[in-house]
């Protein structure tokens, strides 16, 4: 079987349990594939790792690994992962931050932070590394509405885009969002 992830937004939709989540962490190279390839622009995950690594933008929403350290500290080893990840003086940067209501939470360690502000620390970061390919999960879950609103738009400025993809899995479709696939896991 092959398939493959078209550029703009795909929306992978399926109830819990139904293989969001796995289906994410495969295509971040977090789970070994049980047959075929995973490529992103010829770079293969099994022959090149790290360069197929960085071209994959995915946070897992749940992780605790990076609660020592402070957002700006988060956004900086991001910045060192992925080439394209925009300044740290950028005014795109800035409109992120503001966007998602975090200019007070930046100096904040993650663990400080409650469980929305800390996926919006994950948000920025996704939006901000410039990967080809950016996996989100759940994106809206734990968010209040003028963020879920925010993040929305992004995802609508960056549907079209013929040079990126964006993997969001989700519950249920996203009404208004213009998607360039939609990938149905049965439960």
């Amino acid at each position: 079987m092959t398939a493959s992830v078209p550029c703009g937004v795909c929306l992978v939709v399926g109830g819990d349990g139904s293989g969001k989540t796995t289906l994410l962490r495969l295509l971040a190279g977090e789970l070994e594939a049980q047959a075929g390839t995973l490529q992103i622009n010829g770079v293969q995950l099994a022959g090149e790792r790290l360069v197929y690594l960085q071209q994959v933008f995915w946070a897992d929403p749940r992780t605790t690994e990076h609660d020592q350290i402070t957002a700006l500290q988060y956004l900086a080893l991001q910045r060192q992962r992925y080439p394209g990840f925009l300044p740290a003086d950028s005014a795109r940067l800035t409109q992120l931050v503001c966007g998602l209501s975090l200019v007070e939470h930046l100096e904040k360690p993650l663990y400080m932070l409650s469980t929305g502000s800390k996926r919006k620390v994950w948000l920025l970061a996704a939006f901000a590394a410039g990967a080809v390919v950016t996996l989100l999960d759940a994106p809206f879950s734990a968010l209040d509405k003028a963020s879920i609103a925010f993040v929305l738009r992004l995802l609508a400025g960056v549907a079209s885009d013929p040079t990126h993809s964006w993997v969001v899995a989700h519950h249920d479709v996203l009404d208004g969002l213009p998607l360039s696939q939609v990938i149905e896991l049965a439960d």
